[in-house]
């Protein structure tokens, strides 16, 4: 959905150390406890003989991080920067990031929920609030720096204009910003808030979400079929117009229920009730659901066409069937295979830095004009072919650029993320090993 600024996907906090998530180790088979609902079981082949008689038993295999997870909440992030600088509307529907991360989200909450549940939310919420709090600091300060008052501010002015300040300690709403600040002709353009603070809806959503949980993997566990369908039929109704609810209060519903299927889904695939649906039959119904979204958004297109960010309940539907698929077949890594190994130091650090990816990269794609526009005034950028050539590859430039500037955002309040899950900061956590034998003064102790 659009609310008046850019969206796309947002992630999980990723507050957990190398093998956890939120201080919650993944499975090697997250649906290994699944509970039995009344559904036909898929067809398995028999168990392979045990052990000879005498023989050692095998050794058990630790819980690990699921890299297929970690892997699909990688592609979302480069997906949303993505998006957001090309703008093109089809990778909505090529890979809806929003619907995966929630998914991926409810699937690890419904796991923490065994813990009391006051704790597990107040552990998310720990783990969510401290980087918020430093990208706050640092859009606020730009926000006062060029003039804006949000007392006087025309869209959030007087009294309502200092509570709504409060949404960027906790983003329990939406956090005032000004359309316009600043000059046309500054470093960054003037509508830079309305780009900066956009992401910012993902993390009231998933406030929401992780505060309803309990109630909502409680009604799953009572009514499984009727919990995870209910979002897609509370889409159908607040999310086509059928009934409006104005403002922000209206958006964060809409928002609540489009992908509130998604969310539940990381209940079943946790709970192992997808795992208990023939493959066959969870496909083609996915495929179906999907179907239906595609029909729909032919026919309630937006300014930007196919663009399902603009139509909820095709966002909903074809998000809902597209994550189905992906967990139906989800092969549970605990390593990445194949050629996709030569990756795994990126996506862990983007795993254990998703929050600050997330939150920077508007901001930091505008920041890549500023440094591309210094090209034009360097001595052999003053013929009218040399700038040209600039200004047809500005863009691919753009996407140049913003990744050693996340790098570098990564670097300097990265570690954030690690004091929010109480640990030791680390700058760059790709899961590279310390070699053996501790830090240098200690190996020096050793020698001769």
């Amino acid at each position: 959905m659009t609310h008046g600024y850019t969206t796309g996907t947002g992630p999980e906090p990723a507050g957990a150390p190398y093998g956890t998530s939120f201080g919650t180790p993944y499975a090697a088979d997250p649906n290994a406890a699944g509970t039995p609902y009344a559904v036909p079981q898929q067809r398995t082949t028999e168990p392979p003989a045990g052990p000879a008689a005498g023989a050692a038993p095998a050794p058990a295999r630790k819980p690990g991080r699921d890299r297929y997870l970690d892997l699909l909440r990688s592609i979302a992030l480069v997906r949303v920067v993505v998006y957001h600088l090309f703008g093109w509307a089809w990778l909505t529907v090529l890979f809806p990031s929003m619907g995966v991360m929630f998914a991926l989200a409810g699937s690890l909450m419904a796991r923490s929920l065994k813990r009391p549940a006051l704790s597990v939310i107040r552990g998310r919420v720990r783990r969510l609030l401290p980087p918020m709090w430093a990208f706050a600091v640092v859009v606020l300060a730009m926000m006062f720096a060029n003039g804006w008052n949000p007392t006087e501010d025309p869209d959030h002015g007087d009294t309502w204009g200092l509570i709504g300040l409060f949404n960027y300690l906790v983003p329990i709403g939406a956090p005032p910003y000004p359309w316009h600040v600043g000059s046309q002709s500054g470093l960054l353009e003037d509508t830079w808030a309305v780009q900066a603070a956009g992401p910012l809806w993902y993390l009231r959503a998933y406030l929401w979400f992780v505060i309803a949980s309990p109630l909502l993997l409680w009604l799953f566990r009572k009514v499984p079929w009727p919990t995870l369908l209910a979002p897609l039929g509370l889409t159908a109704i607040v999310g086509t117009g059928l009934v409006k609810i104005p403002g922000e209060t209206g958006n964060a519903v809409t928002d609540f229920a489009v992908y509130g299927g998604c969310w539940v889904l990381g209940f079943a695939h946790h709970e192992g009730l997808l795992k208990q649906i023939p493959r066959y039959v969870s496909v083609s119904c996915a495929a179906l659901v999907m179907a239906f979204g595609l029909w729909w958004a032919s026919n309630h297109l937006g300014p930007d066409g196919w663009d399902l960010n603009d139509i909820p309940l095709a966002q909903a539907t074809w998000s809902f069937g597209f994550v189905v698929i992906l967990l139906q077949y989800s092969p549970s890594w605990q390593e990445l295979p194949g050629r996709l190994a030569r990756w795994d130091k990126l996506v862990t650090l983007s795993n254990n830095r998703a929050v600050t990816i997330y939150l920077w990269h508007n901001l930091l794609i505008m920041a890549t004009v500023p440094i591309i526009d210094l090209a034009y005034k360097l001595p052999f950028m003053q013929s009218e072919r040399a700038v040209g050539a600039l200004d047809g590859a500005y863009t691919i430039w753009m996407f140049a650029l913003v990744w050693p500037l996340i790098g570098l955002m990564v670097l300097a309040v990265g570690w954030v993320e690690d004091l929010a899950a109480k640990r030791r900061p680390r700058l760059w956590p790709n899961g590279t090993k310390r070699p053996a034998g501790g830090r240098p003064g200690a190996r020096a102790a050793h020698r001769g």
